[in-house]
Parts: C-alpha cells; structure tokens; sequence
C-alpha cells in the first residue's frame, strides 16, 4: 500500500511535468541524419519535429538501453540461481527416494492438521 502511495506522489508530478514540458517545447527543430551537411544548406535542412518529441525519444532509447545493459549483467546470477534450483530440485528428489526406500513416511505441510483431524 505504501508502494503504492509513493508511487502516485512520485508519478502524478513526474507526469504534470513531462505534460508542462512538451507543451513549452512544441516548435519545430531540424533533425538531419546528416553531419557533414553545411547547415545553412536549404537542401540540408532536414525533418521539422517537435523538440519534446526528440527528447521523449532519446529518453525511451536510454532506458531500453539501460534495461539491456542490466539483464546482460545480470546473467552469471540467472545462471547460478538456475544451477542451485536444479541442485534442489535433484537432492529433494534423492531425499525422497531414500525415505521410500527406508520406509520413512514422508509428513508434508498439512500433515499436523490432518493428525488433529483424526483425534476428533
């Protein structure tokens, strides 16, 4: 509940601020994809785009980016705790196996509700 509540107090005034943003930044900026034109160039003059619709783009390029660079980092951990879960899965498979083998019955979570049942 508290996550959710700095949420909202984080968000609603990031988003009031983004809006107040791109609605200052509405006029239109030459983007060309080419450096080595002169820029006083008519021909070079590019494409007219919003300057908050560039900066919007740029800051969803570096957050994926971001992202990226961080699942890449965290491989070695995803490949360790995939490595420890199969070790637990096949030493809880072995211990199962050598409590059928014993004769030990096996009690799982519920089995102290169910002994209560039975003394009813």
């Amino acid at each position: 509940m508290v996550n959710k509540i700095v949420g909202w107090l984080v968000l609603v005034p990031l988003c009031a601020v983004l809006i107040a943003f791109a609605l200052a930044n509405r006029h239109l900026v030459a983007v060309n994809l080419n450096p080595f034109a002169a820029p006083a160039d008519a021909s070079a003059a590019g494409y007219g785009i919003p300057l908050f619709v560039i900066l919007y783009v740029v800051l969803l390029i570096g957050v994926l980016l971001g992202g990226t660079a961080s699942w890449f980092a965290q491989g070695p951990h995803r490949r360790r705790e995939r490595h420890w879960r199969r070790e637990a899965q096949h030493l809880s498979e072995e211990l199962d196996a050598m409590r059928k083998s014993s004769g030990e019955v096996r009690k799982g979570p519920m089995a102290e509700v169910d002994d209560l049942l039975e003394l009813r």
